[in-house]
Formats: structure tokens, sequence, C-alpha cells
């Protein structure tokens, strides 16, 4: 293995699709309860979508976002905070000054647990060139500043159209032959994968294997709060699933 692989620890904590918004406000005493210490881990891993909305050049969203970005800051100064950008939120380098910002070109991170190759994104790849096209535009800075010009001309119409949008999401739907999909989606992206491939975005807390390689597609925090727990390295399952609540 490469000692430039991203290494993961025993105990890392893995949450996806927070959608941390009004509707979804769960995410803020989550990371309240890393802060004091109710939860440990050595490392948290963000799997993209963890705001519903967060864009590095619209300063509404930073704004909104405020307090959980904080949490996560204070968080990373503790221990390490590795943040996989997803579709809701991007352009985070300069926002999440003390974490490990990838971006959707970076994507799958390659990492290592216990002479194992394990691979991360938020699960947005191989979606076609118009979503290719779209998601490189999108995170452009000229495109940026004209959004933020025109939301904020407009009374923010451009941030509470998605909010409206966004807020018809039903983020627990099972998805209907996921597995034939995403074995068509993964394999029109090329990837290469000799263990493990984690990703969000699709919500579906399903894992299958794809060639030899162990497919695993994590729940959305915003269903039902569940987060996931790297095991040991001779557990049956690499990760455990944890349900979260503001009592534990």
């Amino acid at each position: 293995m490469s000692p430039d692989l991203l290494q993961l620890h025993e105990g890392a904590l893995f949450i996806g699709d927070a959608h941390y918004s009004a509707k979804n406000p769960q995410l803020l005493p989550f990371l309240k309860a890393i802060v004091s210490g109710e939860i440990e881990t050595p490392q948290l891993i963000l799997m993209g979508d963890i705001f519903d909305q967060l864009f590095g050049g619209i300063v509404y969203t930073l704004e909104r976002n405020a307090e959980a970005v904080a949490l996560i800051d204070e968080i990373s100064l503790k221990i390490e905070v590795i943040y996989l950008e997803g579709n809701h939120d991007f352009q985070l380098t300069s926002v999440l000054k003390n974490t490990h910002v990838f971006a959707i070109e970076e994507q799958p991170v390659r990492c290592q647990y216990a002479e194992q190759e394990i691979l991360l994104a938020h699960g947005d790849l191989g979606l076609g060139w118009g979503y290719g096209l779209y998601t490189y535009l999108i995170r452009k800075r000229p495109i940026l500043r004209l959004l933020r010009m025109i939301d904020s001309l407009t009374d923010h119409s451009i941030v509470h159209k998605i909010d409206r949008h966004n807020g018809k999401k039903e983020d627990c739907n099972r998805f209907d032959g996921f597995e034939s999909y995403t074995k068509r989606r993964l394999a029109s992206s090329d990837l290469s994968c000799s263990a493990y491939y984690i990703d969000g975005h699709y919500h579906q807390n399903r894992s299958f294997d794809i060639a030899g390689c162990t497919y695993i597609n994590l729940a959305a925090f915003s269903c039902n709060q569940r987060y996931f727990q790297l095991q040991l390295s001779n557990s049956q399952k690499l990760l455990k699933e944890v349900t979260f609540s503001k009592e534990s």
C-alpha cells in the first residue's frame, strides 16, 4: 500500500447526507455530542450533502449554517475531519479551514485501513456528461459570484426556491433496481476497486459485491439519524450502524 493513501482509523465515524436545514436540524446535536465527548471517535468522515445548502461563494448560505460550521471547525481542532464535497455543499476549502476537504474532481478518495484499500466518494460519479458539465459549471467562481449577486438583489429568492424544492424530497425512499443501476453507473466511470467502495448520495443503506469489490451505500443521516463506525479489521462487517438520539 502506498504511504500516500489517506489512513483510516479504527472507530472512525462516517456520516452522510445529513441535509442540515430547518427541515433536518438533527446534525447540530450530533456535532455537539462529539464536541462534548459524549460521542468519542479518532476521526470524522463527512460524506457530502451534510448541509442542504452550503456553497462557498454564496454568503447567505454560510450565514444560515454558521453554528454547524463552527462546530465542525471546533471538532477539527481535536481530531481529523475529512469532508467529501457533495452536490449540496461545495467550494468549502476556505470555509472549513482545518478540515481535509475533497472536491468532486478529487473523488473517489483512496484510503487505507488494515492493509486494505477503501475508496470514498459522495456518490454522484458516473452520471453522464450532462451532470458532469453542470457540476463543473456550478462550482466556477464567476458563476457563483453571479448567483450571489442575483440572490442578494432578489431577497435570496434563489436560496429560498431551492429550499422549497428540497423540502419536498423524501430522504427515506427506496430505490428499486438500485443494485443493477449502481453496477452500470460504476462500470461507466472506469472505477478500479480492489476491496471496498463507500458512498452516500442515494440514501439506500445497501451493500453488495461488484466484481470482487464490496460496495457500500450509506443510509442518510437525515433519515432516522443513522451513522456508521469503522470496526476492527477482523470484524465480519466493515461498518457498524448506529442510530443517534439526543439522549445517546
